[in-house]
């Protein structure tokens, strides 16, 4: 018996350690793409990543040219994408977390009610929705309307995008919140709005606001809505009104005019970096705020 245990033992053992090597062999293999675009990334981007590129707009197809045949660095930078970008997204923010925060809120308190299962199927449905149709529904509902492309029809599409994740991390960031507090803040005689936007909301920030910033860095780094809303601009703009560009829309740009090509790499690193730093703000706020 004793024999029979330790053969059962030592083969459980030798399983067990097998699958745990099978499992770290598959995970490693797993990151090997991500870990290979990075260095496609940063062995590419670094050569034009300096101050120019970050305090100038975009050079023209013939400067580029002439500087590429004096075996010369590419003139110029991305600063009407930088501040593009700043702007379409800024925008979204602030047309995003009052009404994501609501929608959250309405859900969280409301999760039985017929009316609440239909917004929350609806915020799934919304998620799963491909990024051109959202540009192309933004374009009908902005671009057309008010006779132009813009930051504002950009920033209009991008909300769309990030509603859902910020609806959905307010709607369960308040339900794993101890029923407690909400009745305390009653009990103590406080309205139900001064219990919800000065109790349960601050309480359950840490998760709200980790929502945000990861909605954020989805639509950084979005093309499609933006090519058929915002279009694109070659001078700083800060005219919600006015078309503009961005970092995404100026990759797409460079990719279509070899001589700007080299010029996707640093724009691409940048957004890479801007990207990272937000994901790991998000961790670093929802390992300090937990519930």
């Amino acid at each position: 018996m004793t024999e029979r245990k330790q053969t059962s033992i030592s083969y459980r053992n030798g399983k067990n350690k097998l699958i745990y090597i099978l499992v770290c062999t598959l995970s490693f293999l797993s990151m090997l793409p991500l870990f290979f675009i990075i260095w496609e990334v940063i062995s590419k981007g670094y050569k034009n990543f300096n101050l120019q590129l970050f305090t100038e707009v975009t050079p023209s197809s013939m400067d580029a040219m002439l500087s590429r045949a004096n075996n010369g660095p590419i003139p110029g930078g991305i600063l009407n994408g930088i501040t593009g970008s700043i702007l379409i997204v800024g925008v979204a923010i602030l047309l995003t977390i009052p009404l994501g925060l609501l929608i959250g809120i309405y859900l969280s308190e409301n999760s039985q009610k017929r009316f609440a299962k239909l917004v929350s199927y609806l915020t799934d449905l919304l998620q799963g929705i491909p990024s051109i149709v959202i540009g192309i529904i933004a374009y009908a509902w902005v671009v057309k309307p008010f006779g132009g492309y813009s930051a504002l029809a950009g920033s209009v599409a991008l909300t769309i995008m990030m509603l859902p994740m910020v609806v959905r991390s307010t709607e369960e960031t308040l339900k794993m919140l101890p029923r407690s507090y909400k009745e305390a803040g009653l009990a103590l005689g406080s309205s139900y709005i001064n219990v919800v936007f000065k109790i349960l909301i601050p309480s359950g920030f840490g998760g709200i606001f980790t929502g945000i910033l990861l909605s954020i860095s989805r639509v950084m780094g979005e093309t499609a809505p933006l090519m058929l809303t915002a279009l694109g601009a070659t001078i700083v703009n800060w005219n919600v009104m006015h078309p503009t560009s961005a970092m995404p829309l100026l990759i797409w740009d460079f990719y279509n005019d070899p001589n700007l090509v080299d010029l996707i790499w640093s724009t691409s690193l940048l957004l890479l970096i801007i990207i990272f730093l937000l994901n790991w703000l998000a961790k670093i706020v929802a390992r300090k705020w937990k519930i």
